[in-house]
């Protein structure tokens, strides 16, 4: 049974983004959607790494030797300043490692 739903959930995303990335599909997104969508990566972005930050396990980590809050505030700056993906993983990585360290 659970890999009936495996691979039935599969094929549901398969086709599900098939429709999207065909080119011979008659299927077009109007501008407003488009402009909708371009909002979903960070909103699940943040979503998935809002509790991270803030929470560990159940408690409030303390925001002054928050490690993990210190390094997506960094992450966000960087982002901001260098507009270059790679970069503001690696360079966001590396201060993270070094802030674990420092606290």
């Amino acid at each position: 049974m659970i890999w009936l739903t495996i691979v039935l959930m599969g094929l549901v995303v398969f086709f599900n983004r098939y429709c999207f990335l065909a080119p011979g599909l008659p299927l077009r997104l109007s501008p407003r959607v488009k402009t909708l969508l371009s909002f979903s990566v960070p909103a699940v972005l943040t979503a998935i790494c809002g509790p991270i930050v803030a929470f560990s396990g159940d408690q409030l980590r303390a925001a002054p030797d928050n490690p993990y809050l210190w390094g997506a505030v960094f992450a966000v700056i960087l982002a901001f300043f260098l507009r270059n993906m790679l970069a503001v993983v690696l360079l966001s990585m590396l201060i993270f490692i070094a802030l674990r360290g420092i606290f």
